[in-house]
């Protein structure tokens, strides 16, 4: 196919608006050459929920695969979750908040972490968890995507990628109602804020670069998120009303506001969304210069 054929093919492919196209092959082609260069293993690709995290992800492993001939693959944070029955346990043991999955701290590092160093070395196929988020748990082991090693790049999706740990003051004033009334101490946040300021830091520093789509403010966050469960009802059957989404939202409220300023600056490519959750602009920064 030809480059606008198999662009076309995959906006068709995932249901996609036609403004995808446009911006795809704009804004993202750019990203996509930027990405092939050979100078990384693993890189970040963060934003808030609802910013189109996996389908941009999606299309730099299709772009990389049908341009370059690289074998790239897109690893989601989310797949990651931790099953309903060990956040249930970190409920119990540190704070009733964990059992919702989402923040730092309810996620499985150490099997994430395994599986970039697996895909970085031949060998047989690598397991990859699959969340189901219909019904809050991982799917059976059986149902695992499969991933043959080794890969050319991992490009690993996840919203909290990049966001540094807060200061102890910063963390003593709630954002919202959730923290408020179901955080009073401050015991929760406190939590979430070691465990970015410890495995989640080691994280990110495993990422050569960072691709950060930024929003334009919370109350897109919210609409996208609910778009986004909506989908999700018409496919599966399941997900959030949107009542729930909004409630949802407020256990990430917190980080997201927090990355709004210093990502677009950090990240190695920011990706600005207007509110019709297109691109905006792409900037890049190289040598400490910022390109727009």
């Amino acid at each position: 196919m030809a480059k606008q054929d198999w662009v076309d093919a995959f906006v068709d492919r995932h249901g996609l608006p036609g403004r995808f196209g446009n911006d795809a092959r704009h804004y993202l082609v750019p990203i996509v050459t930027w990405l092939a260069s050979g100078a990384f293993s693993t890189i970040g690709l963060s934003g808030a929920q609802g910013t189109g995290k996996t389908t941009v992800g999606a299309f730099f492993v299709e772009a990389l695969r049908r341009e370059f001939g690289q074998h790239a693959v897109l690893l989601s944070l989310d797949d990651y979750y931790l099953p309903q029955r060990k956040r249930q346990e970190l409920a119990n043991r540190v704070h009733p908040l964990l059992a919702a999955r989402g923040v730092p701290g309810t996620h499985d590092l150490a099997g994430l972490c395994a599986a970039l160093d697996a895909l970085r070395e031949p060998g047989a196929a690598i397991a990859v968890p699959v969340f189901d988020k219909a019904c809050d748990d991982r799917l059976p082991e059986a149902a695992w995507r499969q991933v043959e090693p080794p890969v050319d790049l991992v490009i690993l999706e996840g919203w909290c990628l990049g966001i540094p740990a807060q200061s102890a003051s910063a963390l003593e004033r709630p954002v919202n109602s959730l923290e408020r009334d179901e955080d009073p101490t401050g015991a929760w946040r406190l939590f979430v804020n070691e465990q970015l300021d410890g495995d989640y830091a080691l994280l990110n520093e495993r990422l050569e670069a960072l691709i950060y789509l930024q929003v334009p403010d919370m109350a897109a966050v919210v609409q996208w998120r609910t778009q986004q469960e909506r989908e999700l009802h018409e496919d599966r059957g399941g997900g959030m009303s949107a009542a729930s989404v909004v409630d949802f939202v407020r256990y990430f409220e917190r980080l997201t506001r927090h990355g709004l300023a210093p990502l677009p600056m950090r990240a190695d490519v920011g990706v600005t969304l207007d509110d019709g959750l297109g691109v905006a602009e792409v900037c890049f920064t190289r040598g400490g210069v910022r390109e727009c």
